[in-house]
């Protein structure tokens, strides 16, 4: 049993006000009214949707669907352990950890979604602009303020400009749902260039500033993020967002929502052009920043106080992996080094062999959240990749932390091997999936269980439709499920990436059924282990070495053959 931390009160990530309180139960009030004239009949479905997509409410195939905030992907153990209540008492006993930091519900009731609210609110979270064409959840590194790379911690400004949009008055209704990312690493762990807006943290001489890239996005028309601003300072940061959106909200398009987005917008304008439009809405707008801005996010970057690491004994640490084969494998696997000597990340796979990529039982939630309480500062965050991340656990604590973990189903070591692959819900929930994706993606991870480790480090991301919620242009392989006369055809690209040197797979060719896409996935990874000039080189470094020919002759042999 690990040594229980006491925290003495320590905040080590932001907390609600009274202010906070009050805004959140009033509009779970306000959304309580709404639904009951729904019931009722006073309002038909089309005047209720864009009220309930302001709160978080889809209708899906079979079922309402409830997204869930979890800003920057930050979690108490206490919020954690309200989220597994809730799946428990209005759901299916689970919930769907997603690509945007969130949590879904995916078979709530309507008549329960003000009660779930309000349960939420309860916690200090809520379901705010999860949806809708506004600002949605700010995203960020899930080693935020551990990681031994970063400038600063990018959660204090991730708070500050959640609290700037959420609400804001003149971005409510922009032509298209809008995505921000900000990354404070040498390592781009938030794939900022694949967001409306992308803000990376860097040093200008002694101060922090921003470098700011805007039209990146996935869809069926993606592109990677252009570079508008560099070094801007932490005073302009809020004028220079401000602006962006103001000229996108004015000129973007709303006659068509698929070249809605500020991209196409971008592409249209030109990014000289684009940036010259905002640099005259800043000189206008300058003068409404009166500072007051700045005392807020003073206030904010108090509530992120570093947690008192302090230094423990590391024999335990050192007996288990000297004798602890399956423990030496899961430390090498899904934890990560930590700023702090004798601490590190541990990563917990939501995706042991088989399992719907990101979904966690009420169980499982309450299990991470034992142990965050016990011995992870009560912090839990949330992964773009659709993991959970205990960031800060001292070393002598992870023989009981894997004990605790395997013992939940959750202690499978493979994270960034083919099985911590990411999936959308797909056609298995989405109203607008056009093929299966979690379904192929549990047989992709089962088909490979035993080979994995041989291959290596291998992304893949599969998305049910070109919406591309399942990122599956920046991964090593991207699968994308389509709709071919009636029949799921899954086409594959390769060589995309996320990161500041981002690239969009290759589009290799034909799309394959589900039965061929195994097979021509077999002869991939044949190829793969054929060309590699060592078992240390990589998946993606033999692509950048021979580009995607070999690899696109290896998914089609059998069929050219014939």
């Amino acid at each position: 049993m690990p040594i229980s931390l006491i925290l003495d009160g320590a905040r080590i990530l932001y907390r609600y006000n009274d202010f906070d309180r009050a805004f959140v139960h009033d509009r779970v009030a306000q959304f309580r009214d709404q639904v009951d004239r729904r019931l009722s009949g006073a309002l038909t479905e089309d005047e209720f949707k864009p009220l309930r997509l302001m709160n978080g409410v889809y209708l899906q195939l079979h079922a309402y669907m409830l997204r869930v905030a979890i800003p920057y992907g930050t979690l108490s153990a206490r919020q954690l352990n309200g989220l597994a209540d809730i799946a428990e008492r209005w759901d299916h006993g689970y919930g769907h950890f997603t690509t945007r930091q969130n949590i879904q519900f995916n078979w709530p009731r309507l008549v329960d979604t003000p009660d779930i609210l309000d349960a939420l609110a309860d916690i200090d979270m809520h379901a705010i602009q999860t949806s809708g064409n506004t600002i949605r959840n700010v995203t960020t590194d899930q080693f935020a303020g551990a990681a031994l790379d970063e400038v600063a911690d990018p959660r204090p400004y991730a708070e500050w400009i959640r609290q700037w949009s959420t609400d804001h008055p003149e971005f409510q209704f922009l032509p298209r749902k809008f995505k921000i990312a900000i990354s404070a690493g040498a390592e781009d762990r938030a794939a900022i260039r694949a967001h409306d807006i992308g803000l990376r943290i860097v040093r200008d001489g002694a101060d922090i500033a921003f470098d700011i890239y805007v039209g990146g996005g996935l869809g069926r028309t993606p592109v990677v993020g252009s570079l508008l601003f560099e070094r801007v300072p932490v005073g302009a940061l809020l004028p220079h967002l401000e602006a962006i959106l103001s000229v996108y909200n004015f000129n973007g398009r709303r006659d068509n929502k698929y070249k809605a987005r500020i991209k196409i917008l971008l592409h249209h304008m030109g990014l000289s052009q684009f940036k010259k439009a905002v640099n005259r809405v800043i000189e206008h707008i300058n003068n409404t920043f009166t500072g007051d801005e700045l005392q807020e996010l003073a206030r904010i970057q108090d509530a992120f106080v570093s947690p008192d690491l302090r230094e423990r004994d590391l024999q335990p640490y050192h007996d288990a992996i000297d004798h602890d084969s399956r423990f030496r494998h899961w430390v090498e696997r899904n934890v990560t080094p930590h700023r702090a000597a004798g601490y590190a990340c541990v990563t917990v796979s939501l995706k042991a062999h088989g399992q719907a990529p990101g979904d966690a039982t009420a169980g499982q939630m309450r299990c991470v959240a034992d142990i965050a309480e016990k011995v992870g500062f009560d912090e839990i965050r949330v992964s773009h990749q659709q993991n959970l991340v205990l960031p800060h656990v001292a070393q002598a604590d992870l023989p009981w932390v894997y004990a605790q973990l395997r013992e939940a189903g959750l202690g499978t070591p493979n994270i960034g091997l083919i099985s911590d692959l990411i999936a959308c819900p797909g056609m298995d929930y989405c109203a607008l999936a056009t093929a299966r994706s979690i379904p192929v993606g549990q047989t992709i991870a089962q088909r490979y269980a035993e080979q994995e480790a041989v291959l290596g480090p291998i992304s893949i991301k599969i998305s049910g439709c070109i919406n591309a919620c399942g990122h599956h242009h920046i991964g090593d392989i991207g699968i994308l499920g389509l709709d071919k006369a009636g029949v799921e055809n899954y086409q594959v690209t390769i060589g995309g990436r996320p990161g500041l040197d981002a690239a969009l797979g290759e589009k290799m060719g034909p799309g394959f059924s589900e039965a061929e896409l195994l097979l021509a996935l077999d002869r991939l990874f044949s190829a793969y282990l054929a060309l590699r000039r060592a078992p240390t080189e990589i998946f993606s470094e033999v692509v950048k070495r021979l580009g995607v020919t070999p690899f696109r002759d290896a998914l089609y042999e059998v069929p050219r053959a014939a």
